[in-house]
């Protein structure tokens, strides 16, 4: 599962890094939750643009958006056999761009949360899906990001990560005219371990409200 995540890095450098058009200034987002917006980038045919979706994939049949509550997260195994899920992956793929994410390992009594992110310390992209939901005053453009197994930097801590695409393979995931569904299948498996790393971090990330520079700092080096 992937709950909790982060996007703390200058804009010019996200467009640089991504190549990606986008109309709207971005804030610093250190402690991302699911229902809030989030940045996703996808392509329009020509160009990959950028653009905020809320964080929890609501289908089109749904009669109201809390179920998308329930769908912060798809599995990859499934994607082609889930109602929910089958239509996006066919043609609406996107990028969800982060610079870190949060999971949670059990330490006695507590649980103590952990940052990972790549060893380079770039921003990365997750593997993800849209929907539109047209059921309400205006349409709403929800999301999803895909998970699978852990790698072995993370299975001490979860058994599932997010699907972390590497920066080749960015323009086939969002190529709409792309449906060999068994060649988008071999992108979503864990990402190399060994380009990546983590460190502990404070439980100020345990509450959705703390939104802080704080949220990201290693505890090992205060």
């Amino acid at each position: 599962m992937c709950g909790r995540f982060s996007l703390a890095t200058d804009q010019t450098i996200l467009q640089e890094h991504f190549e990606f058009l986008i109309h709207e200034e971005l804030e610093f987002r250190y402690n991302i939750a699911p229902s809030q917006d989030i940045l996703v980038v996808g392509s329009n045919g020509v160009d990959r643009v950028g653009t905020k979706m809320r964080w929890g994939l609501v289908p089109p049949w749904a009669k109201d958006t809390k179920i998308g509550y329930k769908m912060i997260n798809a599995r990859a195994e499934s994607l082609d056999e889930k109602v929910s899920f089958k239509r996006p992956f066919q043609s609406q793929r996107c990028l969800i761009l982060c610079d870190g994410f949060y999971e949670w390992k059990k330490e006695g009594n507590m649980k103590q949360p952990y940052r990972f992110m790549m060893k380079n310390n770039k921003p990365f992209a997750f593997a993800g899906l849209w929907e539109r939901w047209d059921k309400g005053d205006k349409p709403l453009f929800t999301c999803t990001i895909i998970t699978t197994k852990s790698n072995e930097l993370l299975e001490e801590v979860h058994d599932r990560m997010p699907v972390i695409l590497p920066e080749d393979k960015y323009d086939e995931w969002i190529d709409r005219n792309q449906t060999n569904y068994n060649d988008l299948k071999s992108l979503l498996v864990p990402y190399q371990a060994n380009l990546m790393d983590c460190y502990p971090v404070s439980s100020l990330v345990n509450s959705p409200k703390n939104e802080s520079k704080e949220c990201i700092v290693n505890v090992n080096s205060l």
